[in-house]
């Protein structure tokens, strides 16, 4: 049997890039190891009649763009009108209901502080005027560093010019940012901790940074510029229009076959051999599975030049999210929010200093007693979810590592996670103690299990300033083109990154357009 392209992974990015690539004529396959298409963002039942809509519970950042090009409306796609506020927690008080919207969120951050209501409407006005250079940054391929040609010299200009146009002011606080740790960017601008803590932590998820580490700012500038309107029924909701629309284009789609070799013949790609032994012939392959595994793990061995596999062996996935999922008999009640829905929360211990101490832990290969809480209510906008009345919370908990210092993952040390995690949320929400019906933990050791993640880390790399733009993942492959010709990367380890984008899958596929056509 052959493809004219296969795609390794049916995780958001390769669907999307199996469909690009169909559209474009193309016969194409894609291989899935697990049971079931979506990745991340695949349903999960995670006790008999509660699900979650993907371990990956944010999906703001998918770009209408993508969806509108593949036709993902067409297929019942269509993204909420409004962004849910999100409840920035403490243990004690109320805490802050914090809209994105500056005008919205005035009441609530003026009852705490009139400075730091008057400074959030100034922070969101800086990263308004921002977003539209960061966003040309993150949706196209890396800048060229190969100057010799006018193409390359012009792509590098338009850059420029794109960054002057922010205005000198703008450009140098941009820059300015940059490489700074984002406990200090926002302790610039905000009085309250809680505040400061509450903002940081998307900067600092999903790494190996704290909010002092130098570079943690930028992730927070990309992840808020990168924000947008929400999936209408969260990840999987993205997954079943990619899978219908690829059906529709003829895209072959087999899970449970998971991929053995990437094989090689002449010095390029030549097909796929899979675990139960079928040869699949397709002169192109794109693999949206992390770039370690790819690379040093599938790809027949001898195939990379020695400086490119070392450079991709070095390549940082040391995850630090743990996913709690929490199966409840009523809704989830916050301190001094009875009776309001709460579908989005951040929970911490109040300072970026005991963020920082958070994140301590796994550097010694410890999981923090108290960790910082992403917490997602999904049966409020979906309440199929769960039975009648009951409802989900999904938690993706910063800081569990990868390896502990004591040993594997065991049951005994998940519980202890998982009892540490419900602490957290209970300082904040008291009532949550006696709902819950069942409880699961998956650490980085289950995601790397289960996901086939190296390292178990979400975002295929982590984001740090030497693992971005066109040093993502590698010199060498930042722009998805591999040095084996008709080898691909089309998944999160690529440019712009990790997160729910669609934009890795969708700038591979056209990167494969540009060399066939």
């Amino acid at each position: 049997m052959s493809f004219d392209a296969i795609v390794v992974g049916a995780g958001h990015n390769g669907l999307v890039t199996a469909l690009k690539l169909s559209k474009s004529g193309s016969k194409v396959a894609v291989f899935e190891a697990r049971e079931v298409a979506g990745g991340l963002c695949a349903k999960r039942e995670f006790h008999p009649g509660y699900h979650v809509p993907g371990v990956w519970h944010h999906s703001a950042g998918f770009r209408k763009k993508i969806a509108d090009e593949l036709g993902l409306a067409e297929h019942g796609l269509s993204f909420r009108a409004n962004e849910p506020s999100i409840l920035c927690a403490t243990d004690e008080g109320k805490g802050i209901l914090l809209a994105r919207d500056a005008t919205a969120a005035r009441s609530e951050l003026a009852a705490l502080s009139e400075h730091d209501a008057k400074a959030y409407v100034e922070w969101r006005g800086f990263l308004g005027r921002i977003t539209g250079f960061v966003r040309s940054v993150l949706d196209s391929a890396p800048p060229p560093m190969d100057v010799s040609s006018l193409s390359s010299l012009w792509q590098l200009g338009k850059r420029g010019l794109t960054l002057r146009r922010l205005g000198k002011a703008d450009m140098t606080e941009f820059m300015r940012i940059a490489t700074m740790c984002v406990a200090d960017w926002l302790q610039e601008s905000f009085e309250s901790e809680a505040l400061c803590e509450a903002l940081a932590l998307p900067g600092v998820q999903s790494t190996f940074m704290g909010p002092w580490s130098p570079g943690s700012a930028i992730n927070l500038l990309f992840s808020e510029c990168a924000h947008d309107r929400q999936v209408a029924g969260g990840p999987s909701a993205l997954i079943d229009s990619l899978l219908a629309a690829c059906k529709e284009r003829g895209v072959e789609i087999r899970t449970n076959e998971a991929v053995a070799r990437i094989r090689t013949a002449n010095g390029r790609i030549s097909g796929i051999t899979t675990v139960s032994g079928e040869a699949v012939d397709a002169p192109v392959v794109a693999t949206s599975c992390d770039p370690k595994r790819a690379m040093l793990d599938l790809l027949e061995p001898g195939q990379l030049p020695l400086n490119v596999e070392e450079s991709l062996r070095v390549v940082r996935t040391r995850g630090t999210t743990a996913a709690v999922h929490l199966a409840l008999d009523g809704p989830l009640e916050f301190r001094g929010r009875e009776g309001v829905e709460i579908e989005s929360a951040r929970i911490g211990s109040g300072t970026v200093d005991q963020l920082e101490r958070a994140f301590d832990a796994v550097k010694y290969r410890r999981f923090s007693e108290r960790p910082a809480l992403d917490v997602r209510v999904p049966t409020i906008e979906d309440s199929s979810l769960a039975p009648k009345g009951h409802h989900v919370v999904s938690i993706l908990a910063s800081f569990a590592p990868h390896r502990l210092d004591a040993g594997e993952w065991h049951d005994e040390q998940r519980d202890a996670l998982g009892k540490a995690v419900v602490e957290r949320l209970a300082a904040a929400a008291p009532s949550v103690r006696d709902r819950i019906v069942a409880r699961s933990v998956l650490t980085p050791a289950d995601f790397e299990s289960e996901y086939h993640l190296s390292g178990g880390h979400l975002q295929h790399g982590e984001h740090a300033l030497d693992q971005l733009l066109f040093m993502r993942p590698a010199p060498s492959c930042a722009h998805y083109k591999t040095p084996v010709d008709g080898l691909y990367l089309c998944g999160s380890g690529s440019h712009p990154g990790g997160g729910i984008t669609g934009v890795p899958g969708a700038l591979a596929a056209a990167a494969i357009q540009k060399i066939k056509g």
